[in-house]
């Protein structure tokens, strides 16, 4: 038996009344979830346990089968893992990500909000150059910088402390001041990027091009050396990781997972899906992986951003480009596999952050097709099924039939 975890990061959402009441996953053209849903089991699954914040961390923890209360350390340590950063056990992790603030003349640092947590889905190669800039005036032996994808770096900080700082996607729109953080230090790098950044040559050329400035940075999700158990050992299967984000393969790193990278993968909209998937049927056939993790960035950046219609496209792609796909490939080849196909969270358009409320999902056996009674694979019919996961780590026992 093979399995596979198709995960479409906050695919989620709430009913939108330009959807005629519909959420974009049970709006959006999906032929292939649509079939398999009569056949699948659907329920719904809580991925962020109560009182814990609903971040991609701790949500994607507990979809492989890690418990966020005993596993979760900090987002970042996470990131660092995939960086190729190897922690002391002094080392506080801190993403680093480079924002967009508004830059009004004449108005306080402090007054200005945040437009856009990506910096409108920066590449990497610019944002090393801007990592560099600001690298050349901050850096020393307490703290040192890291280039990471996109928007999305790292900042180490030696014999730091784990304090407690804003996620800029939770504040789009707001002004800043409230969120910027209690230590010194990180206060005052955050405020002396914008003068580093603004009018920096690669921030002059996008704002000609009609891009967001990458203009600031935004320290944010600290935490200490994570601890993870060996997944082979915890579940006695060989596993592999497919995402372009670093957070998800720092988690395989630190599970021992295969890491598998794919050209022209980058966590936005017009990411490499069938590079994905093909990679995850080779994965499964000829590198005798038994389970493989396909992570897809897309939904959840189109909610951060605000975008009914490109969140309907980054769904519509995962099911056209990267679940047929899969599936046509495990069909031919003529295995038995079962398929998990869930978000992580929801990214709700209304609010354009994550929340923790419980998310659909569909399991399908390809060796036992089961009747549901016509349920369709969205948030209305998941909730209808009755079927609850509490403990969204056991949706891993329940994927490998060990539940």
């Amino acid at each position: 038996m093979k399995y596979v975890i198709v995960l479409g990061d906050g695919m989620a959402d709430e009913p939108i009344a330009q959807l005629d009441g519909k959420t974009p996953l049970e709006y959006a053209k999906t032929p292939v979830m649509d079939a398999l849903s009569p056949v699948s089991e659907i329920g719904m699954a809580r991925t962020v346990p109560v009182g814990m914040k609903p971040g991609s961390d701790t949500a994607n923890l507990a979809v492989l089968g890690y418990n966020p209360r005993q596993y979760y350390t900090g987002r970042s340590p996470l990131e660092a893992l995939s960086i190729g950063v190897d922690m002391k056990p002094t080392d506080i992790a801190l993403r680093c990500n480079i924002v967009t603030i508004s830059e009004e003349e004449g108005i306080p640092f402090e007054e200005r909000t945040i437009i856009d947590h990506s910096s409108g889905e920066i590449s990497t190669e610019d944002a090393a150059v801007l990592i560099q800039a600001v690298k050349e005036v901050f850096e020393n032996e307490t703290y040192q910088f890291y280039v990471g994808t996109s928007y999305r770096h790292l900042l180490i900080w030696n014999h730091g402390q784990v304090v407690e700082l804003a996620q800029p996607h939770d504040h789009l729109t707001e002004v800043i001041g409230p969120y910027l953080p209690s230590d010194p230090v990180l206060y005052d790098m955050m405020k002396r990027s914008y003068d580093i950044l603004n009018n920096h040559p690669i921030n002059v050329a996008r704002a000609a091009a009609g891009l967001n400035k990458a203009n600031c940075l935004w320290f944010w999700g600290a935490g200490t050396r994570p601890a993870l158990d060996d997944f082979t050992g915890k579940t006695g299967l060989k596993g592999a990781m497919i995402s372009a984000v670093d957070l998800l393969k720092g988690i395989a790193i630190g599970a021992e997972m295969k890491v598998i990278e794919v050209e022209g993968a980058n966590g936005g909209l017009h990411t490499n899906y069938e590079g994905k998937a093909a990679a995850g049927v080779k994965a499964l056939l000829e590198d005798n992986c038994d389970f493989v993790y396909i992570h897809v960035e897309a939904p959840d950046e189109m909610g951060h951003q605000g975008s009914v219609e490109r969140k309907i496209q980054a769904i519509e792609n995962l099911d056209g480009r990267v679940i047929a796909p899969v599936k046509a490939g495990l069909d031919a080849a003529g295995v038995p596999y079962r398929m998990l196909i869930m978000p992580d969270h929801p990214t709700p358009i209304r609010c354009r952050t994550h929340t923790p409320n419980p998310v659909p999902y569909l399991l399908y056996d390809s060796t036992r097709p089961v009747d549901n009674g016509g349920l369709i694979y969205c948030e209305k019919d998941a909730e209808k099924s009755g079927i609850l996961v509490e403990d969204g780590y056991r949706m891993a026992e329940k994927l490998f039939q060990k539940d």
